[in-house]
């Protein structure tokens, strides 16, 4: 794994935020989850650095 491939871990976790934002939106606009939605970015952006720090401690040098 590549700490490229670290980012992409954390862009999920934002797409899948912009899907739980735009879902709501053309359901029920006036329902939306704000606190949800920033949970899953505070997630992505932990597990993208996580990952990071994963594949940077076990690349060999």
């Amino acid at each position: 794994m590549k700490p490229r491939s670290a980012a992409l871990v954390g862009f999920l976790f934002l797409l899948i935020a912009v899907i739980y934002f735009a879902f709501p939106m053309l359901v029920q606009p006036e329902h939306v989850d704000f606190a949800g939605i920033t949970m899953l970015i505070a997630l992505g952006a932990a597990m993208s650095i996580m990952a990071y720090v994963l594949v940077a401690a076990t690349q060999k040098h």
